[in-house]
């Protein structure tokens, strides 16, 4: 497979770093870009100009690691199964904590080059401050090694401690990537496709207790000022009916075109994902996939979908970052972690380039305001692109109305458990109704006080203009321990 510019330019300077006496190289590049080809790309050429002698790689999920250990295959031509013959061996950050002294007693016989694919989830300059997975590379990898690359979309953490391997820039404590390809660059280089992020709101709704009715006029003024949480907003029928029919007639339009193109929800949890895939059963007549952290056989799961001409799969821990399914074209975020590090990685699913005539890729949320706000640091990244952020009303959409009016049950009258305390929520719209258009326009305003705020947040404009970035990145969570070692 051909090389991208970025990936020769990104390979070309760490081989000279490594030719100079540096051992660790850190890629920064946009999810969706092809850290996987670059790296296997680069470990190939150090294996077949005998610079090195093994290549082991680790990844956040088993499905990721037979991703790179299949591209590592085809680019080197050599076995990376860990048998005898084989030139090494893709493994999970997961495996670190389970490997002997006699697989450690390698690094000693052998110039091993390491890969560390999403190098943010291993934490730690020091036993000190590092969690598991950090402590074992410092442990037995750290200075052992004779050359590592580690690769990252989003280098960030939620705690203090530093990511593994990895220095910091004194003067804001950002970290200092060896290369860096943003998403305006890969949007550019014709590398990633252009995002659309359509917000979903709802201009009336109604919460109803033994005493009163309250209305309130978006997602944002629900959330904030009643006891209905952002769980209860994605579990309700009414919400999900309506962004799966958008997102569905939008899939519909783009299989004329693309027959392959596939659709991807990420929920919130097990009993999320097996509402909306009966949901989805009765609704559209249709069986989508699911996969979640809990089968003993996701990777086939997520393999299978990759060849086939499925239309929808839906995911719970498992399709997130590195995880390579170009006909993701459509995604729906219904998943009740907020994170901006998790919603970057769950839109790089759908930008994957590929040679399909239709290039769209539309992500479909609620109107959350933190949601709202990565949303809008998209945007900022990519400022040459227009409609990136765009809003719909529950029924306010001409296009969906015939379907909706067709529904066994209106939005107008859907009436749903909203908390225990014996709240019910009830969801509706009406384009008569005069606060709907009021409340169109205080978003506006709300909206455009929101892009404003984003661009006054202060970055060094040497690492801005590295990233491509507007707006510092939130600390992040990061879930651990979800997905089966191999």
């Amino acid at each position: 497979m051909k090389l991208r510019p970025w990936q020769e330019r990104c390979i070309n300077q760490a081989l000279s770093n490594y030719s100079n006496g540096y051992d660790h190289f850190l890629t920064l590049a946009t999810p969706g870009a092809g850290k996987t080809l670059m790296a296997s790309a680069l470990a190939s050429y150090l294996l077949k100009n005998k610079l090195i002698d093994l290549i082991i790689c680790f990844s956040p999920s088993s499905i990721v690691a037979q991703d790179f250990a299949e591209s590592l295959e085809t680019q080197a031509g050599e076995r990376f199964d860990g048998l005898m013959g084989a030139k090494g061996r893709s493994l999970t950050y997961q495996s670190l904590q389970f490997l002997d002294g006699q697989f450690w007693q390698l690094f000693e016989s052998n110039r091993i080059f390491v890969i560390f694919d999403e190098i943010h989830h291993c934490a730690g300059s020091n036993l000190g401050n590092a969690n598991s997975w950090g402590e074992q590379i410092l442990l037995n990898i750290h200075d052992r090694a004779k050359f590592t690359l580690a690769l990252t979309g989003t280098p960030w953490r939620s705690d203090t401690a530093p990511i593994v391997l990895s220095k910091y820039i004194q003067s804001d404590s950002q970290i200092a990537c060896d290369y860096v390809y943003g998403l305006a660059e890969a949007v550019r280089d014709k590398v990633c496709r252009v995002p659309q992020i359509v917000a979903v709101d709802n201009v009336k709704i109604s919460v109803v207790d033994t005493n009163a009715t309250q209305i309130f006029t978006s997602f944002s003024d629900l959330l904030s000022n009643s006891n209905v949480s952002y769980q209860q907003v994605i579990e309700n029928e009414a919400v999900l009916k309506f962004i799966i029919t958008a997102s569905n007639k939008k899939l519909s339009k783009i299989r004329l075109v693309n027959p392959d193109g596939a659709g991807l929800i990420v929920a919130s949890s097990v009993s999320h994902a097996n509402m909306i895939s009966s949901l989805m059963k009765s609704w559209f007549k249709e069986d989508a996939v699911v996969v979640t952290y809990k089968e003993s056989n996701s990777s086939t799961i997520i393999q299978r979908f990759r060849h086939s001409q499925t239309r929808w799969i839906i995911s719970v821990g498992m399709i997130s970052e590195g995880t390579n399914i170009p006909r993701l074209q459509v995604c729906c975020h219904l998943t009740n972690i907020k994170t901006e590090m998790h919603f970057r990685q769950i839109l790089g699913r759908i930008l994957r380039l590929t040679e399909s005539t239709n290039q769209q890729a539309i992500l479909y949320m609620p109107a959350e305001p933190k949601l709202l706000e990565y949303a809008y640091r998209v945007k900022e990244d990519i400022p040459f692109e227009a409609d990136v952020v765009k809003f719909e009303n529950m029924k306010e959409n001409k296009e969906y109305d015939k379907k909706l009016n067709d529904l066994p049950i209106s939005f107008d009258t859907l009436v749903t458990q909203a908390s225990n305390k014996g709240l019910n929520l009830e969801l509706s719209s009406s384009e008569t109704d005069t606060s709907a258009n009021n409340s169109s326009d205080e978003r506006d305003t709300k909206t455009k006080d929101l892009a404003s705020e984003i661009k006054e947040h202060d970055l060094s404009s040497s690492y801005k203009n590295l990233i491509n970035n507007f707006g510092r990145f939130k600390q992040e969570t990061i879930a651990l321990g979800l997905l089966d070692f191999n």
